[in-house]
């Protein structure tokens, strides 16, 4: 299998050179690594160019996004599976081995994925692989991957493979122009059509950014890539074995979002959320947000919200 590694970049100069040698040092070579340089003024470019391997390329463009970045990086690839890492994080040495065992465990795949640990965002700029275990790992084969998110989320945008001819096909593959979810309606509308094979262990590290509730502002509309999943589940254009888990997983989200509004202290648009939602208002945590919408007392809401944003992804909700 030949891997092409696509980077996005912009103004990671501290943490750029550690992900560029986190994928040189594969113990499955890579075929290239295409690192696109969003417009940085750091000098990340320059951190990059230091590194002198001729598998590596840079290109450079005027800011324009992380999804333009990722789309140039993908037209310019020349391997038969896309893999991505941001600039930040970082590859277990097994990252793309384990992609191949997946690719082995499920050949007509199209998405390939691995686990991947979180760490702070101030860890330091070059750390020491983790142990991984076993030699040989389950690998887990998903039909509906809107369900198995809503479990948890089995990747990352730094863990995944696509294939490249499928990628090419579905140019321009990330949505220019979004900053919240553009990945996750990728990776959805590939798996419309294709099974997707996870190693179910952690090859990939992702450096999480400290979340200040205090600075967020309530969302008060649906993210647009959910308003097209719902919009393209009603109109047929999702194939039938999976239009009533989209519904499902866009109803869900409008919970998350109530959450959120709650926390927040706006509970108006946490009710319009929640109406919006009615599809899965048989659900029990559809009614336990709104009794918390209806009856709690916002300083309760409020300590209680703080704490599930805290501990739970906002696109992965699980238990109540």
């Amino acid at each position: 299998m030949k891997f092409s590694v696509v980077m996005p970049l912009y103004n990671k100069a501290r943490y750029v050179h550690s992900a560029v040698r986190s994928v040189l040092a594969q113990t499955l070579p890579p075929h290239e690594v295409i690192v696109v340089d969003d417009g940085s003024t750091d000098g990340s470019a320059a951190a990059v160019e230091s590194i002198g391997d001729p598998r590596v390329r840079l290109l450079r463009q005027s800011n324009a996004g992380v999804s333009a970045a990722r789309n140039r990086g993908i037209a310019e690839a020349s391997g038969d599976w896309i893999a991505l890492l941001d600039a930040d994080d970082w590859y277990h040495p097994e990252m793309l081995a384990a992609l191949a065992q997946a690719h082995q465990a499920c050949p007509e795949a199209d998405l390939l994925g691995t686990g991947f640990r979180k760490v702070p965002h101030l860890m330091g700029a070059d750390p020491e692989p983790w142990p991984v275990t076993d030699n040989f790992y389950e690998v887990e084969v998903v039909d509906d991957l809107r369900q198995r998110w809503m479990r948890t989320s089995p990747f990352c945008s730094s863990s995944v493979a696509i294939r490249a001819a499928r990628l090419k096909d579905m140019q321009p593959c990330f949505a220019e122009g979004d900053h919240y979810g553009e990945d996750l309606d990728l990776w959805f509308r590939v798996a419309d059509t294709s099974p997707v094979a996870i190693v179910n262990a952690p090859f990939a590290a992702n450096r999480v950014l400290s979340d200040s509730l205090s600075a967020r502002q309530p969302r008060h509309t649906l993210p647009r890539f959910l308003q097209q999943m719902r919009d393209d589940a009603r109109a047929g254009r999702i194939p039938p074995r999976h239009r009533e888990s989209a519904l499902w997983f866009v109803g869900q989200q409008e919970v998350t979002l109530a959450r959120e509004a709650l926390a927040l202290g706006d509970r108006r648009t946490a009710l319009r959320f929640l109406l919006d939602a009615r599809r899965v208002a048989l659900t029990r945590r559809w009614q336990l947000t709104l009794l918390m919408a209806l009856f709690m007392p916002a300083r309760v809401a409020d300590s209680w919200q703080r704490w599930r944003l805290r501990s739970a992804e906002v696109f992965s909700p699980e238990g109540p």
